[in-house]
């Protein structure tokens, strides 16, 4: 750790951070659903002969219902809802079935059959939740809370994210937080769990900063959304000069003076760089969109993005110091 800290006190300054967030979305292909099935229907017929006669393929039932509710779930509101019914049903048949097959599973102790059953396992609590969160929301006309949807049966981590962009009223993915320092350096990456509130990472930042340096910045400053009372005081009494968090909403006129001055609009014209970090890091190393799998799988990119991103950054300072 003392190394790294060296490293980046030699290319980078300690002084100043500036905590960012983005949404880096998540990549669904539920076309993989159909060859996991498929693969599932031939390791059974390989291995126990019952694919026929326990695991019936009702893919194509599915996708005729699935035609049949966009058609009509819009100007048809009832039949959509009869629709609806019956793909609940095919789901809950299929979902039978393979508890079935984890039943004739469990007798066998080969690496396929282990593979298999792993995968039902995985599978089933999941479809199960498809399903339940689909009775309470079109059956019962029940808001479900966003911690309680799944959106991919693939990558259920992923949160929902609306932001109201025009022709994208809705966006899946994962909240990034990363904590940069002067001179592009990223010195902490976070995937954050759902849309907590940005005040809540602004301490961890503080904390991480003081561990890495071993004393706090001179200067820290974050967006509006990072406001509170209780995070301007706890930066101060950390013996941070500089706190720049701008107020949003009506302010007092000491808060205007507080904001107009002349140190606090360097640091807001600083500070407003994390856009084109935010722009660099989605579109040169791909932290727009992970096509990673799984929660693991989308950990290993953003961090790999981060590492990318600061060894470039270290060797064009290197290479600009040495002319």
């Amino acid at each position: 750790m003392k190394n790294i800290c060296s490293c980046i006190a030699t290319l980078a300054s300690s002084q100043r951070i500036r905590p960012i967030y983005f949404w880096s979305y998540s990549f669904l292909q539920e076309q993989r659903e159909l060859k996991t099935l498929q693969r599932a229907k031939r390791v059974i017929s390989k291995q126990t002969g019952l694919a026929d006669k326990v695991f019936r393929n009702r893919i194509r039932s599915a996708r005729k219902t699935g035609r049949q509710i966009r058609r009509l779930i819009t100007r048809q509101k009832e039949a959509g809802k009869q629709a609806y019914r019956k793909l609940v049903k095919i789901t809950k048949q299929t979902v039978d079935q393979a508890k079935q097959v984890l039943e004739t599973l469990a007798e066998l102790s080969d690496d396929p059959a282990q593979g298999l059953r792993d995968t039902l396992e995985t599978f089933i609590p999941r479809a199960e939740q498809v399903i339940d969160q689909t009775i309470r929301r079109v059956f019962r006309d029940e808001k479900v809370p966003a911690e309680d949807k799944i959106v991919s049966i693939f990558e259920p981590h992923t949160a929902i994210i609306r932001r109201g962009k025009a022709g994208k009223p809705v966006e899946y993915g994962r909240k990034v937080w990363l904590d940069e320092v002067e001179g592009g350096i990223v010195t902490r990456w976070k995937v954050l769990d759902g849309n907590p509130s940005d005040k809540l990472q602004w301490v961890p930042s503080l904390d991480a900063h003081q561990q890495l340096f071993g004393k706090p910045p001179t200067q820290a400053s974050a967006d509006r959304g990072v406001f509170s009372a209780d995070n301007e005081t706890e930066a101060k009494s950390r013996g941070i000069k500089r706190v720049v968090l701008p107020k949003p909403g009506k302010k007092s006129e000491k808060r205007r003076q507080h904001e107009k001055q002349p140190w606090f609009r360097r640091a807001r014209k600083w500070h407003a760089g994390v856009e084109g970090r935010i722009s660099v890091l989605k579109r040169c190393y791909h932290l727009d969109r992970c096509l990673n799998q799984g929660q693991d799988g989308f950990h290993r990119w953003v961090g790999w993005g981060v590492i990318a991103h600061n060894l470039n950054k270290i060797g064009s300072t290197v290479v600009a110091r040495s002319e």
